[in-house]
């Protein structure tokens, strides 16, 4: 018999792999570490902090710094008793503030008592040209500082000469709310031919301002403080007081004329009449 055929056995095939296990989840990235807090400063910590200087500031710096450096800085000082002054802005200034509708405050006698000795003393209303001529103005036109929260600013009031009190405190108040609101134009800036500065608003009680250039003087108003003084027949009484001072620029104005001025504004201050009777 023929030997049995060996059954042909099935090719064999590899099992299917068993199902992968689901991917495991991307990791999810880390939340960004919230910022740590800033360490407490320690109380004896020294710090310092820089800031850009403002356009008025760098040039208010400029004008300043040259006028120390070209003008002949040179400061007078007296006093003058408010008494007087004071007495007749108390008598009128209800009546004053009902028909003008502005207060009368002491700035427009110092500005009358200005024009005036102003006209007295011409050498004070003058400025050096190029350092060749002098420049004499038939003109008054006072500079009034006023303190802003962006700097120091001395609007003009031109004409001083042809005002009357009404229209000086009318003129000083208006500039002054301008200047705070920083409305004023440009042309309300420039020019004028000496300057008032009143430091006594911020209680200063004797100070030594800078002359503002080209200009070549400025006068300095300072706080009343009563003090005692030496009265009629040598007795001693107790007056309301106010520092002035008039720094000069010497090259142009002399001490005898710088005394002189600052005198004919006290003798103005203290004797107010004299405005009325031109005296």
């Amino acid at each position: 018999a023929a030997p049995a055929t060996p059954a042909a056995s099935a090719p064999s095939t590899p099992a299917p792999a068993a199902p992968k296990a689901a991917a495991a989840a991307a990791p999810t990235p880390a939340a960004p570490a919230a910022p740590a807090a800033p360490a407490a400063a320690d109380a004896g910590a020294r710090t310092e902090t820089r800031v850009p200087m403002t356009r008025l500031r760098k040039r208010i710096a400029e004008r300043l710094k040259a006028s120390q450096n070209t003008n002949a800085l040179l400061t007078t000082y007296n006093e003058v008793d408010m008494s007087n002054l004071m007495d007749l802005r108390n008598q009128f200034k209800d009546a004053f503030l009902e028909k003008h509708g502005a207060k009368l405050g002491f700035m427009s006698a110092f500005v009358k008592a200005s024009a005036t000795a102003l006209k007295d003393i011409p050498s004070v209303n003058a400025t050096i040209f190029d350092n060749e001529e002098t420049v004499y103005y038939d003109y008054v036109d006072i500079s009034v500082a006023v303190g802003t929260p962006k700097g120091l600013v001395t609007p003009v009031l031109r004409d001083v000469q042809t005002m009357n009190f009404a229209d000086i405190e009318k003129e000083i108040a208006s500039l002054g709310k301008q200047a705070r609101d920083g409305t004023l134009a440009i042309d309300q800036l420039a020019g004028g031919t000496f300057t008032i500065s009143n430091g006594g608003v911020y209680g200063s009680l004797l100070s030594s301002p800078i002359v503002n250039p080209p200009q070549s003087a400025i006068l300095g108003m300072h706080g009343i403080q009563k003090r005692p003084v030496v009265g009629p027949n040598d007795s001693i009484v107790v007056r309301p007081m106010m520092y002035i001072a008039l720094t000069y620029d010497h090259r142009l104005i002399d001490g005898r004329e710088a005394v002189t001025f600052l005198r004919r504004i006290k003798d103005i201050v203290e004797n107010p009449v004299r405005l009325v009777l031109d005296l």
